[in-house]
Order: C-alpha cells, then structure tokens, then sequence
C-alpha cells in the first residue's frame, strides 16, 4: 500500500448531537503529531462538518508530515445546498495543497445518501434514515425498496454536481467515500474509495467485493475500516456503535458487553493482510478516538467507549498516564497500529 492512514475527527453534529463538542487548537496538533510520530501513519483523513476546524486540523496534519485527505462530511444538507457548501471546502483544500507542495487529496463527502437529506427515505433525521434502511422487513417493502431506489439514483447525480463545484477551485485528486451501497461514476474521480466494514454478513465475499472496485482502472482506497471493543464487535463492523441506545434520557447501554480490546487488534491484522494482498491503495483505520463516547470504569452500562471505534479511550475528568497531556489512554489496538505500520510502511 501506499499509504497507512488513520480517520480524525474534528466534529459532526447530527440530530442534536455532536461527536466532538470541543475542539482544542492545541490538543488537535499535538494529537496530529502523535498519528504521525507514535502510531507511525502515512496519511491521516480529516473529517468533519465544519470547513474552518478542517483546515486547521489540516494544517496541523501537513506540519506533522502527513499527507492529507481532506474529508468534509456534511450532515442532513439537502442536495441543492451540497454544491456551495463543497466549493467553500475546495478553496480551503486548495489553500492547503499550495502551501504544502501538492500532498492533499479532496474527498467530496461520505456517504450522502444517508447522512445528508433528500435521497433516502425516513425523514430529515440521520437517525430515520438509518431505521429505514436498516428495517428487517425492507425487502417486504415494494413502495420503501423503489424509495431507496430513487434516492440512490439522485444521490449518484449530485456527485456530478459536487465535483463540478469543487473543480473550479481544487487543482489536486478528487475522491469520494462511498457507501457499498450505493452507485458512484468513478470517471469523474481521481481515486475509487469506499467505507469497506468487513462484517459476519459481508466476511466471504468481502475481497471479491474489493476486486471489483478496481475494474475502474484507479487506484483503490479504504476511507474506512475497524470494529469497537468488546467480544463480537468484529462481526457487527460498521454497526457496532448500535449497542448504544441513543433513545434513553440519558443515553446507556442496555446489553451486557465484554470488553475485549484484542478483539480490534485481530481485525486490524486481518483487514491489512486483504488489503496488502489486494493492492489497495491507502487504508484509514476508523477512528483515532470517539470524542463524545468516553470509558466508564465501574458502570457497563455508561461504557460508551465499548460502542468506539477509537484506538485510544477517551477519559472522564482526567488525563492518561501513558500521555499526561492528553485526556485519553492508548488502547491495545493503538500499540498494534504503530507496530504494524513501522512494519509494513515504505
């Protein structure tokens, strides 16, 4: 691969809530610096909604000499306001490729047909949508099943949209962070990309699922990959976070996990060895830390960083040990990272 890369996340605000409240100048560099120096990264894809915490922390990320994907994930936009809103990022983008010699890739938002309204069914609410789609009885459904069918087909038109828009501004590669889900015209990209969650429904026919992204005659990214923390997590992949029940006053976990960090750790030694094997371009591991999830100690049921996909554990009202200056402990998949990437870097 060429590059061994990691998600950071600057804050997403859906449905009243946010995955980082706030967001520290300080605390991001030096959390930059750390992707870079500790967990031995190549490239680092910066997420968020807001362009300026975006082009800070790519700032930030470019000093650290990472390169970096610059990656605005706008949340329940409807498909006229895309446009705008991805040029305002382009120019914050390009701003950033000039300065530092070309090592920024753009990549024109995640999954829109489900984070942004408009094309699924469900409602203007990233959580309806996710019920719609997500409903056991779906395939049941004809009158839901031709919705999803037509909002995938809007959401693969304004793409055609979004990239015109950034065009004008972004000299450097144009990528996308697909969902599998959806149809995506690769010829108007630089890079095919694609949120690729290994889970127990997806597991055989995961690497056949890869090779066809590259029929595309591209080079071929994972924007995303990893599993939470606790026994089982590995085969949920991208709806391990659901153990949370978001619904109750205040948010807990109702089931009864098991903590069990190696369990990202197999994952991650797993999916490199597809990814090796499959020439993927670059591959970031999802997420260096859930911001909003923090560890609980005593109370499974308040244990939000078992829903994480983080490598470190966010800590309440205190700092780590192995980082004093931060408020976060590694956990076992961040030693596993930084060991395999010295390994298996160029």
């Amino acid at each position: 691969m060429r590059n061994y890369g990691i998600t950071y996340d600057t804050g997403m605000t859906a449905d009243g809530d946010c995955t980082r409240m706030h967001f520290d100048d300080a605390v991001a560099r030096r959390e930059l610096q750390i992707i870079a120096s500790d967990l031995h990264a190549t490239a680092v894809r910066v997420t968020g909604d807001d362009p300026q915490r975006l082009a800070r922390a790519g700032e930030y990320a470019l000093a650290a000499g990472l390169e970096l994907w610059f990656s605005p994930v706008p949340i329940n936009l409807e498909p006229g306001a895309l446009p705008g809103y991805f040029a305002r990022c382009s120019d914050q983008a390009e701003r950033l490729r000039r300065v530092h010699e070309g090592r920024v890739v753009l990549v024109l938002g995640c999954e829109i047909s489900l984070w942004c309204a408009g094309f699924m069914p469900g409602g203007d609410s990233v959580s309806g949508r996710i019920a719609a789609v997500t409903d056991p009885d779906l395939q049941l459904k004809p009158d839901l099943m031709a919705a999803l069918g037509s909002g995938l087909e809007r959401a693969r038109h304004a793409l055609r949209d979004n990239v015109r828009a950034a065009r004008e501004t972004f000299a450097g590669p144009v990528t996308y962070a697909a969902g599998p889900w959806e149809t995506v015209d690769w010829e108007l990209f630089d890079l095919v990309s694609v949120d690729a969650y290994r889970d127990a429904d997806n597991a055989a026919r995961y690497r056949d699922e890869l090779r066809a992204y590259r029929h595309f005659g591209k080079p071929v990214a994972v924007t995303e990959f990893g599993c939470c923390a606790y026994r089982g997590a590995a085969d949920r992949g991208g709806m391990g976070w659901m153990i949370v029940d978001v619904k109750s006053d205040p948010p807990i976990i109702p089931g009864t996990y098991e903590r069990h960090e190696e369990e990202q750790v197999r994952y991650l030694h797993d999916m490199l060895a597809v990814y090796e094997d499959e020439d993927i371009d670059s591959a970031f591991w999802h997420t260096f830390a859930g911001f909003e999830a923090p560890r609980h100690h005593t109370d499974p049921h308040r244990d939000f960083d078992l829903a994480s996909y983080g490598v470190v554990a966010v800590l309440e009202h205190e700092h780590g040990t192995t980082y004093p200056d931060m408020a976060w402990e590694p956990k076992q998949v961040f030693g596993a990272i930084a060991a395999a990437y010295t390994r298996i870097r160029p």
